[in-house]
């Protein structure tokens, strides 16, 4: 295949004519391509699918991991082990394009790979690497491992993304209407841009930009002298960064440089949206801030079959597909903890990545009332705990210890490694329960609920990120109420939130699907319909047109 003057290689619906390159530090495409840590890149794979389902023309940008993120594997004692293992992708092709870029004054050769759209039905996706002979070893590391620990790697890795993204696209000769950043990493390719349009104005018509940070200290910030000395600015001394940018401390704010050189952004939630308007509202020089609600790919996600047996009304087959769909994911289970489950007892699952104001362990916090949850034999429950914390958030890999060693005890605890899209679709379906109980209103937007409906799970969550514009409590969702949190301590909303969370699943929801099964399958098949209505990424993919790219 050519690769010179590229287009998208199939018929662009004339609705989407305009040309996009949309950049991202990692993509969760499918199972195969381990290029992503969690949420950040499951919303631009279903991105990427829904842009291939509504014949869209734009291109994905990103970076070929050697050793993907981690892959996470246990000690002896079951507790987490953090191992890298190289990836292997014969289904890439080579598109024979080479250039240098340069990081820390030094030339660096950056090669790129492509996903063509039927490998995996996604929009064409181009995937940039440093591991060449051409390069030095330390050069060559800067594509080994997604979020690299070490700061001037991560710097690197942002310079590759978004100075190689943009030269990549010349290469190409692609001539984008927009560029597209999802999330701030990619936001050197703006004074690459600045190099070429020799304008900001020029530049400010082309950019637009997505946050995923509802909080300021979760925003990417470096020191200007660092990013300086690693060729960030494509030449610009420090003195013609802050006149551009009205950055003047030491630490540069790559999400507010961003918010300063984008036509538009937006949130990622209306309450995001929301948030970052107020977050952002001191800063002066930025740009209007919407909100385009996160959502997920329904043809890859949801289980087709439950649909079907939803729509057609057949109760009795509609059961037996989530009671198979159980015993298959419980499956993994025995395999990994020697523990069977029985796909008759009500499931909760807490899985996505751990971080603290996700609160994995927040059921365990009052013993007392766990203990009491976990021995009742009329309304008995399971629980499965899973997902990857950051390698180095040594504060979650202690917490993920903690439930390893705490799930020893009880024969209806489970604690999974390996959480991935697959393992991630197997949960989602062994779930009767899919628990969210982020610290509000730090979760941006948390898609991970918006799949476990489409795979027949009740969402019970607090109040934040996508949820209020989902949730009627008792009818598709659980919800725990909003308290007066900006009165209250982190103690005081932690005791409040953990009041309410055992007070609806013991009073609520345990009754409901022991003793109203009826009533339960009606709940699970309201989140099904409403789900898809509101937060199916194809209505996602296209008001990214209609809004932000317009």
């Amino acid at each position: 295949m050519n690769f010179k003057n590229f287009q998208v290689p199939y018929q662009v619906n004339e609705r989407y004519a305009q040309k996009i390159a949309y950049f991202s530090m990692e993509f969760a495409v499918h199972q195969p391509l381990k290029i992503y840590s969690g949420g950040l890149g499951f919303l631009s794979g279903s991105h990427m699918r829904s842009a291939y389902e509504l014949r869209q023309n734009l291109i994905g940008i990103g970076i070929l991991w050697k050793f993907g993120y981690y892959d996470q594997a246990r000690n002896q004692d079951q507790t987490l082990q953090v191992t890298w293992t190289e990836k292997i992708y014969n289904f890439l092709e080579d598109t024979g394009i080479r250039f240098q870029i340069m990081i820390h004054d030094a030339p660096v050769w950056v090669k790129a790979l492509y996903l063509a759209p039927e490998t995996f039905n996604t929009a064409p996706m181009f995937l940039l690497s440093t591991d060449v002979p051409e390069n030095d070893y330390v050069s060559q590391t800067i594509t080994h491992r997604l979020y690299d620990a070490n700061v001037a790697t991560k710097l690197a890795q942002f310079i590759l993304l978004g100075v190689g993204g943009a030269k990549l696209i010349d290469e190409l000769g692609f001539n984008p209407d927009r560029y597209h950043l999802n999330e701030a990493h990619g936001l050197s390719a703006a004074f690459y841009l600045l190099n070429k349009f020799k304008s900001v104005d020029k530049l400010r018509e082309r950019l637009v930009f997505t946050t995923h940070t509802p909080e300021e200290a979760g925003n990417e910030k470096h020191d200007i002298y660092l990013c300086h000395k690693m060729s960030y600015f494509c030449g610009l001394s420090i003195d013609e960064v802050r006149k551009l940018t009205g950055i003047q401390d030491d630490q540069f704010n790559h999400s507010l440089a961003a918010l300063r050189f984008a036509k538009l952004a937006n949130g990622v939630s209306q309450l995001h949206g929301h948030v970052s308007r107020e977050m952002w509202a001191k800063y002066p020089g930025i740009c209007e801030i919407i909100s385009i609600t996160n959502a997920q790919n329904l043809r890859y996600w949801a289980d087709k079959q439950l649909y079907r047996f939803s729509d057609d009304n057949d109760e009795a087959a509609f059961d037996d597909r989530k009671h198979w769909l159980k015993r298959r994911a419980f499956e993994i289970v025995a395999d990994q903890s020697g523990k069977v489950f029985d796909p008759n007892v009500l499931t909760i699952v807490w899985a996505r990545r751990f971080a603290g104001y996700k609160r994995a362990d927040f059921l365990t916090t009052n013993m007392e009332r766990f203990e009491k949850l976990l021995s009742n034999t009329k309304h008995p429950v399971q629980i499965i705990w899973a997902g990857k914390p950051y390698p180095s958030d040594y504060a979650a890999i202690t917490q993920f210890n903690n439930l390893v060693n705490l799930s020893k005890n009880y024969k209806n605890v489970a604690v999974l490694t390996g959480y991935e899209l697959a393992l991630s679709k197997r949960l989602k379906q062994a779930a009767d329960v899919w628990l969210n109980n982020p610290r509000v209103p730090r979760e941006a937007s948390g898609t991970s609920g918006m799949t476990a409906a489409m795979n027949g799970a009740v969402n019970f969550s607090t109040d934040d990120g996508w949820i209020p514009e989902f949730a009627d409590h008792g009818n598709n969702s659980f919800v725990v109420p909003k308290g007066n949190y900006a009165k209250m301590s982190t103690e005081e909303q932690d005791q409040y939130d953990l009041d309410k969370l055992y007070e609806i699943l013991e009073q609520e929801i345990l009754p409901l699907y022991y003793d109203n099964y009826h009533t339960w399958r009606q709940v699970v098949q309201n989140g099904m319909r409403d789900v898809v209505l509101k937060f199916e990424s194809n209505r996602m993919a296209d008001e990214y047109y209609a809004l932000l790219y317009k």
